[in-house]
């Protein structure tokens, strides 16, 4: 178990390589600008911008997949020594691609707080001292393999990558192998998704709870449920919110949007306090373009109204 207490330290993740638009890589330098770290602070918590990770954009020329496998590489390292820091990393996106580095990182952080016997390599997902538990909040699955995907984008493949599901380039960040047994992940509220990540999820047996549950059941009762599935017999756990998850009419300022998407206020409800669960290892916030964002109305869910000067 973790201090409750721990403080916040906020990671900006500023990559839109991995996604057609590429304008969710100045999400985290706006949310910043317009008081993000000052919003949450003043819910009593010691909170800090610590140094942030940005993609490489001279690696371009070798494709999306280059740019967003060396910038995983580096994201994890950053979480990773957040977490051994005593912080409570949340890294702010960015695309969905940054999912890889994130968890890979926080997944090497738990293998470095309790290590393996000599005899065994990698990430052993069978110790439950060393396993990471998901809830993976989003209007899509995000779970393609280049087999399976029409576009390439790698913003739609990192829960498959977490899962150890396709290139080595993306499953092999901070360490060889899957960062996740399927067990311990939960999705919540998607909506939008392609038949070949679809089946590669019912054949991993990853729990999903589509928006059809969720306005049945209610969020915080399916978030209740998630919590307790990713929290059961492992060394801590995290949360991957996706903008795209929430009803386009409460945040616009997302590239995806998917129409009939969770309300805000619930979810609201549902996750507030959320930061004070001591097995809370990290959590991230990906996919806010604000170039999209007609009048602040996104933004303003998460910040102040003044420029942010947390230091």
């Amino acid at each position: 178990m973790v201090d409750a207490m721990r403080p916040v330290e906020l990671i900006a993740a500023a990559i839109g390589e991995g996604a057609p638009d590429r304008r969710p890589r100045a999400g985290a330098a706006v949310l910043r600008r317009w008081g993000l770290g000052r919003s949450l602070a003043a819910r009593g918590r010691s909170v800090r911008w610590g140094r942030g990770v940005a993609s490489d954009l001279s690696l371009m020329s070798q494709g999306p997949m280059s740019v967003v496998a060396e910038f995983s590489q580096r994201l994890a390292t950053r979480v990773e020594a957040s977490i051994a820091a005593g912080h409570l990393p949340v890294v702010i996106g960015g695309d969905h691609s940054c999912a890889v580095g994130t968890w890979s990182g926080a997944a090497r952080a738990l293998h470095q707080l309790h290590p393996a016997r000599g005899d065994v390599v990698g990430h052993d997902l069978r110790r439950a001292g060393t396993r990471l538990g998901l809830v993976w909040i989003d209007a899509h699955l995000d779970a393609h393999t280049p087999e399976t995907s029409e576009t390439q984008n790698p913003h739609g493949m990192p829960l498959a990558a977490l899962l150890g599901q396709g290139p080595p380039s993306l499953t092999g960040v901070a360490g060889a192998g899957p960062k996740l047994r399927a067990a311990d992940v939960v999705l919540i509220g998607q909506r939008s998704w392609e038949p070949g990540e679809a089946e590669l999820l019912r054949r991993l047996g990853v729990r999903i709870m589509d928006s059809q549950e969720v306005a049945r059941r209610g969020f915080e009762a399916c978030m209740r449920e998630a919590i307790a599935q990713v929290s059961d017999g492992t060394a801590g756990w995290g949360l991957s919110f996706d903008l795209d998850a929430l009803d386009p009419q409460d945040a616009p300022g997302t590239g995806t949007p998917v129409d009939r998407g969770l309300r805000l206020d619930e979810v609201a409800a549902a996750l507030h306090g959320l930061a004070w669960e001591p097995r809370l290892l990290a959590c991230e916030l990906v996919e806010y373009n604000p170039v999209l964002d007609r009048d602040r109305v996104t933004c303003l869910l998460y910040t102040s109204d003044a420029a942010d000067d947390t230091p």
